[in-house]
């Protein structure tokens, strides 16, 4: 695999049938990723959903003993629905317990249900998100704190105790691509996280040079701004009936999308075909990619680790 190309892992937080959900389904998870040599274990945000799924900062607490050097990601956090304050405190927390390895992903969210649950309408997640991170950015990495907040307190004095990280937490902004999505990436952001199953290595790529252009405006270096693909829905098979069924019973009911357009843009499939999609997305500039198994997470995650990624060029 080229250098600068990580592959990571998300948490199994959902049920994708009667597995249900358990301390031995995480830890086996880690486990593969830790001794498979993957840079991050991740977790991400959904109050409701249409499946049961599990809060994302805990089950990252509960295994950051297990997680060996692997970093601790959000792909991404609610900023805008849980607060900046009550964010920050449970990032800082899980920095000062994994001994500097978070990295904080944040996002707005798209799901109605998810600020219905906290009664946040849904058209002021753009303007309530902007300012969140800023208050993150002012208790994470100690920068000013912002003029005028309409939304949001800021606590009169420091978290204690602070993140462990020198710098503070680095803050990644969740965007799918858009003009203002970039725009917003480079102005609040210490990275950009891209979702897998709404965009492909075109789009990242072309998304990627825009954002280049607007880091510059900034005045930042797009060399030393990372990038990452999330979601990348995962089922390594050389069966291509399973495969099928993968796609159409279990993922395209997940995500209400149609299965022959999710087809040619998750790692659903043999591993070959697993690689050569990760080895387009390398190509396009992306620094790592975080894998999601749809179920048997230990043999997804070791498949990746042996199958695929020594085929990522």
């Amino acid at each position: 695999m080229r250098v600068g190309m990580e592959l990571a892992v998300h948490l199994p937080l959902v049920e994708f049938g009667s597995e249900g959900q358990s301390p031995a389904r995480l830890t086996g998870a880690v486990d593969a990723a830790r001794d498979g040599g993957f840079a991050a274990i991740a977790a991400n945000d959904h109050f409701l959903f249409q499946a049961p799924w599990l809060d994302g900062l805990t089950a990252l607490a509960s295994v950051v003993e297990r997680s060996g050097a692997m970093e601790l990601a959000t792909t991404v956090a609610l900023a805008a629905l849980r607060g900046p304050v009550p964010l920050a405190k449970s990032l800082a927390a899980l920095d000062v317990l994994s001994e500097g390895r978070v990295v904080a992903g944040v996002g707005p969210g798209s799901s109605e249900r998810d600020y219905a649950a906290v009664g946040v309408p849904l058209a002021e997640r753009w303007k309530r998100f902007d300012e969140a991170v800023a208050v993150l950015r002012t208790l994470l990495r100690d920068e000013p704190a912002p003029d005028v907040l309409h939304h949001y307190a800021l606590p009169a004095s420091a978290l204690a105790p602070a993140p462990h990280r020198p710098g503070g937490i680095p803050l990644w902004i969740g965007s799918w691509g858009s003009t203002a999505g970039l725009r917003r990436v480079a102005r609040l952001g210490d990275g950009w996280l891209a979702s897998a199953y709404n965009t492909t290595p075109e789009r990242f790529g072309s998304a990627k040079r825009s954002l280049a252009e607007q880091l510059q405006a900034h005045g930042k270096d797009p060399a030393q701004f990372p990038t990452a693909l999330s979601t990348m829905w995962t089922w390594i098979t050389q069966d291509a009936r399973q495969a099928d069924r993968v796609l159409r019973d279990v993922l395209a009911p997940l995500l209400r999308r149609d299965p022959d357009v999710l087809r040619d843009q998750v790692c659903v499939g043999p591993a070959t075909k697993c690689a050569e999609l990760l080895s387009r997305y390398a190509e396009a500039g992306c620094d790592r990619v975080y894998l999601w198994p749809l179920g048997d997470e230990r043999r997804q995650i070791e498949l990746a680790a042996t199958a695929v990624r020594p085929d990522v060029v």
